[in-house]
């Protein structure tokens, strides 16, 4: 008796797909991309050029109180040779001032003298005391912080080297003589 050979046929094993290549993969997109349009981008707008004295459009309203006391603060740095006194406008652009004022001396001798002329002068006549001040010791960068109004007060070199004016340089600008 013959035995039959038991024969098993192998089915073909199925193919497997390989990951589409980069190039394929980036037609792909480049096609899809193709039909699908981008959004339009808004047109910016250019900000108006500020005027010598005036705020920034939208800027809170004018503080009186504020401003007399930078251009109080500004008087008296001049009574002690201050150069280059510049009141900033930053209402609305800061949070913790309505007015900066910046000055610079030749020494650091006087940065600390026009420091302690302004803190005497408003304390005497306006019964008026900063919230903080610093650097006196050095008389590099002195800073007077009278809340609304915060004055800067620079060795000459130390001021070119911070460019506060530059920093602000969207704020409103009103030179001291």
């Amino acid at each position: 008796m013959a035995t039959k050979k038991k024969t098993t046929t192998k089915k073909p094993a199925a193919k497997k797909k390989s990951a589409p290549s980069l190039a394929t993969r980036t037609k792909t997109a480049a096609k899809k991309g193709a039909a699908k349009k981008l959004p339009a981008r808004k047109k910016t707008t250019k900000k108006k050029a500020l005027t010598p004295g005036g705020a920034a459009p939208g800027a809170p309203a004018e503080n009186p109180r504020a401003h007399a006391l930078a251009r109080k603060i500004g008087t008296l740095l001049s009574d002690k040779k201050a150069l280059d006194i510049v009141i900033l406008d930053v209402r609305g652009m800061t949070s913790y001032a309505d007015y900066f004022v910046v000055a610079s001396g030749e020494s650091d001798r006087q940065v600390s003298a026009m420091a302690e002329h302004v803190l005497k002068n408003l304390k005497e006549t306006e019964n008026l005391r900063p919230i903080g001040h610093e650097g006196m010791d050095t008389g590099q960068w002195v800073l007077l912080d009278f809340g609304e109004v915060v004055a800067h007060l620079f060795f000459s070199e130390a001021r070119s080297h911070y460019d506060l004016e530059g920093l602000w340089a969207d704020a409103a600008r009103e030179k001291v003589a």
